[in-house]
C-alpha cells in the first residue's frame, strides 16, 4: 500500500502560528522532508523543530544553486529541473514503500513555495493533502499594524525578480501591493517604488514574526542589509490620510482613460487616478473611475473645458494633486489642450502639468476591424462649434486629395445633423463609391456597434456624437472572412513604391 503525501504550510516563522492540522500532519508522518541551502540550514526545519521526533526519517532537499550562476549545461533552469526530478524521486521511493511523507513549506505551500514542484510531480500518483499556512503577506501586514486592503481595493502581489520596468508599471497601477523575494533585487524594487510615485507610502518587513524581525519605511532601508526573506508593502490607502502639501506644491495630471472603461487604462494612468486628491472632468468620464475614500470628485458639463481647466489649476496652486480626466487620449480633441492653454497664463506658470496618453478612439475602432490605419492617415473633427465649417471642408479636401485614410471625430450630435452627409458627398468627389467606411459607436462600451459600409452607403442617421468614422484611402481593402466578419486594412506599401 502506498503512503500519503502532505504539503505542510508552516506559516511565516513563529512556530506558534502553525495550524493544528499542520502539527497533526507532521505527527502522522514517517518522513519529514524540507528544502535547504547547501550550508544545510533549513528555515522550514527550524520552524517545525519542536514537532520532530527521533524516529522521523529526515530528507533534506538541498538546492544545488541559490543564485542563477551555475556551470550546469542547461543553465539555472536545467540545474533546478534536475534537482526537482531527483528530489521527487527520493520522496516517491518512500511513498512506494508505504511511508507517509510530510514536505515542510514556509508560509503557504502554494504561495511561491518550493513544495509545489514536488506536488506537480507526485500528486497525480499518490494520495495527497495540502495544508494551507499563514503567508508572509498576512504576517507582514499584521506586524506593521496597518490594513493591507479594504473595501474595493485590489491587492497586487509581485515577485521582486520581475524586470524593473514591469515592477514600475504594476506598482503604478496598484491600490495596494506586496513585493516578495527581495535580497539582491531590493535596489531595483526600491527604484520601481520611487518611479511609480509610491515610495512615500511603502513599508519594509524583514523576517516577519521571527526573532530577527525588522520593520521600517522602505526608503530608510540599507540595500546591503536586505535578506531574501523580506517584503516591501504598499498598504491600504483607506483612512491612511493623503499627504498634506503646502500652497504651491500641487500638480495637475491630464489622464487619458481610453475610449471606454478600465480595460483601456494604462498602468501609469491608473496609478495617477488612484494617487490624486481631486478628480476633475466631464461627468461621463468621471463615472469610469472607481470611487476612492478621501478623494474629491468635481464633475461638470462637456462644454466648459476652459473653466474646468482653470478650476483644476487653482486646486493645484492650493497644494492639491489633481487628475483631469479625459476620454481617449487627452491630446487628441480632448482636455490636454485646454489645460495647457490656461496653464500658460503667468499666474499658473509654477504649477507642474503632466499629460498621460490614452488609447485614442481612432486606434480602438481600427483595432476592432483590423488595420485600416496601417498607412498614412489624418484625424479631422467634423465639429464646427470651435471652427468654421469652411475650415472643415478645406481640410477634408486637402486630406482626401492626398489619398489619406481619414479618422473623423465628432461627426454628429443632436444639434449637428447635416455635417456627415456633407462630408460624405465631398469625399465622393475624390474617392470611389465603394471605399470602405468603418462606423464605430461606443467602442469598448456596453452599446458598442461596429459596421463596415460603402462610402456611398454611409447613412447620417446612424451617426451621433459617440460615433467615429474611418474612411479608407484608394488602397484600403475590406474582406469578409470565413467567420462572416469584415476585416479592413490599408497596405503599408503604396503602389508607386
Amino acid at each position: 500500500m502506498k503512503g500519503k503525501l502532505y504539503g505542510v504550510g508552516l506559516g511565516p516563522g513563529d512556530p506558534s502560528l502553525m495550524t493544528v492540522r499542520a502539527v497533526e500532519a507532521i505527527a502522522e508522518a514517517d518522513v519529514v522532508a524540507y528544502h535547504s541551502a547547501r550550508h544545510g540550514r533549513s528555515i522550514a526545519r527550524s520552524i517545525a523543530r519542536r514537532r520532530l521526533r527521533d524516529d522521523h526519517i529526515e530528507e533534506p532537499l538541498v538546492y544545488p544553486v541559490t543564485t542563477e550562476t551555475t556551470d550546469h549545461p542547461g543553465g539555472y533552469r536545467g540545474a533546478m529541473e534536475d534537482f526537482y526530478a531527483e528530489a521527487s524521486a527520493r520522496l516517491a521511493a518512500h511513498l512506494d514503500a508505504g511511508r507517509t511523507v510530510a514536505v515542510l513549506a514556509e508560509g503557504d505551500p502554494f504561495f511561491y513555495g518550493s513544495y509545489m514542484h514536488m506536488h506537480k510531480r507526485l500528486a497525480d500518483r499518490y494520495d495527497t493533502e495540502v495544508i494551507p499556512g499563514v503567508t508572509s503577506v498576512s504576517a507582514a501586514a499584521a506586524r506593521l499594524g496597518t490594513p493591507l486592503v479594504e473595501g474595493e481595493e485590489v491587492l497586487t502581489v509581485l515577485p521582486g525578480t520581475l524586470p524593473e520596468e514591469e515592477l514600475t508599471a504594476r506598482l503604478a497601477a496598484a491600490d495596494a501591493a506586496v513585493v516578495m523575494k527581495l535580497g539582491r533585487t531590493f535596489p531595483k524594487v526600491s527604484r520601481a517604488f520611487e518611479r511609480s510615485g509610491k515610495l512615500e507610502r511603502a513599508r519594509y518587513v524583514e523576517r516577519a514574526t521571527m526573532s530577527e524581525e525588522r520593520t521600517s519605511a522602505l526608503a530608510d532601508v540599507d540595500p546591503d542589509s536586505v535578506p531574501y526573506f523580506a517584503v516591501a508593502v504598499l498598504p491600504s490607502q483607506v483612512d491612511s490620510g493623503r499627504p498634506v502639501r503646502e500652497e504651491g506644491e500641487g500638480e495637475v495630471t491630464v489622464v487619458g482613460t481610453g475610449p471606454a472603461g478600465p480595460l483601456w487604462l494604462t498602468p501609469e494612468s491608473r496609478g495617477a487616478l488612484a494617487a490624486a486628491d481631486d478628480l476633475v472632468g466631464y461627468t461621463t468620464y468621471l463615472a469610469r473611475v472607481p470611487v476612492r475614500p478621501g478623494q474629491a470628485r468635481h464633475g461638470s458639463d462637456n462644454r466648459v473645458e476652459a473653466e474646468r481647466a482653470e478650476f483644476a489649476l487653482q486646486l493645484a496652486r492650493r497644494g492639491r494633486r489633481v487628475a483631469v480626466v479625459s476620454g481617449g487620449d487627452p491630446g487628441v480633441f480632448a482636455m490636454a489642450t485646454a489645460v495647457l492653454e490656461v496653464a500658460s497664463q503667468p499666474e499658473y506658470h509654477g504649477v507642474p502639468v503632466r499629460v498621460l496618453p490614452g488609447v485614442t478612439a481612432a486606434n480602438a475602432a481600427a483595432a476592432r476591424v483590423g488595420a485600416p490605419l496601417g498607412h498614412d492617415y489624418a484625424s479631422i473633427s467634423l465639429s464646427d462649434r470651435l471652427k468654421a465649417w469652411e475650415v472643415v471642408e478645406e481640410r477634408l479636401r486637402a486630406a482626401a486629395s492626398a489619398d489619406l485614410v481619414l479618422a473623423l471625430y465628432n461627426p454628429g450630435s443632436r444639434s449637428r445633423t447635416w455635417q456627415v452627409g456633407r462630408a460624405r458627398d465631398l469625399l465622393l468627389e475624390y474617392r470611389d463609391p465603394g471605399t470602405p467606411v468603418v462606423v464605430a459607436r461606443d467602442v469598448g462600451g456596453p452599446d458598442e456597434r461596429i459596421s463596415v459600409v460603402r462610402l456611398d452607403g454611409l447613412d447620417p442617421a446612424v451617426v451621433d456624437m459617440r460615433t467615429l468614422l474611418l474612411v479608407g484611402s484608394s488602397q484600403t481593402v475590406a474582406v469578409r472572412r470565413g467567420d462572416g466578419e469584415s476585416v479592413v486594412w490599408t497596405p503599408r506599401r503604396y503602389p508607386e513604391a
